[in-house]
């Protein structure tokens, strides 16, 4: 993937970003290489925090490009950028475990049953809506805002966003011991806390502020 238009990213961050894919390629070839018994079922807690943070990332990733291309500010696109990059790779990780554990990428499981009692989670037929994600009229308005108004929203957007991929790393380590997955959680808890934090600068740089925390 080619950098954001016009924009040389920063060494320091390029390293960090490197060295956070390196991590997540060893995590991959160890889980492949190492294999263990027991392999998650269809409805637990792995298996659904694979299959949501799928679907979690991928929003992240789509208001990414969003900001990414019609952004004109470096050190916002260069975020946007690192967000495509992890979360793309992190994403082809949930899709290889399922691929691993011999489970399906959909189940007719509804989404987020496995945080069911854990401050979300959805009942039989009755799928809860995964904490954080923006609504389809909140995407439109970000595909339709330019310049200023755009930065602003995608960054309260994203931090409301990371609030809830965070929501659901904790709760993964309160149901799982499971190593490829608790290590992955406790990388997205650590990298989305990092990031909610600069967003948090940036929007003040703006004189702006986030939305409401969603953070229980």
């Amino acid at each position: 993937m080619e950098n954001p238009v016009g924009s040389t990213p920063h060494p320091r961050r390029r390293l960090v970003v490197a060295a956070a894919l390196a991590c997540l390629v060893a995590l991959a070839v160890a889980v492949l290489v190492l294999g263990r018994t027991g392999e998650p079922t269809d409805a637990s807690a792995e298996a659904g925090f694979a299959r949501d943070m799928a679907s979690h990332h991928a929003q992240a990733v789509e208001m990414s490009f969003i900001a990414r291309d019609g952004g004109s500010d470096d050190a916002l696109r260069l975020l946007a950028y690192d967000i495509i990059v992890t979360q793309t790779a992190q994403r082809g990780m949930f899709m290889g475990w399922l691929q691993q554990w011999e489970l399906g990428q959909a189940t007719e499981r509804p989404s987020m049953a496995w945080m069911a009692g854990h401050g979300h989670g959805g009942t039989a037929g009755a799928p809860a809506a995964m904490p954080g994600m923006a609504s389809a009229a909140e995407l439109d308005r970000l595909r339709k805002a330019t310049g200023r108004e755009q930065e602003i929203l995608f960054l309260q957007f994203m931090i409301r966003h990371h609030e809830g991929g965070v929501q659901m790393a904790e709760a993964l380590l309160r149901l799982s011991d499971r190593d490829e997955v608790v290590t992955m959680a406790r990388h997205i808890v650590n990298t989305q806390d990092g990031e909610i934090k600069l967003m948090k600068d940036m929007l003040k740089q703006r004189g702006a502020q986030p939305l409401p925390s969603i953070r229980q």
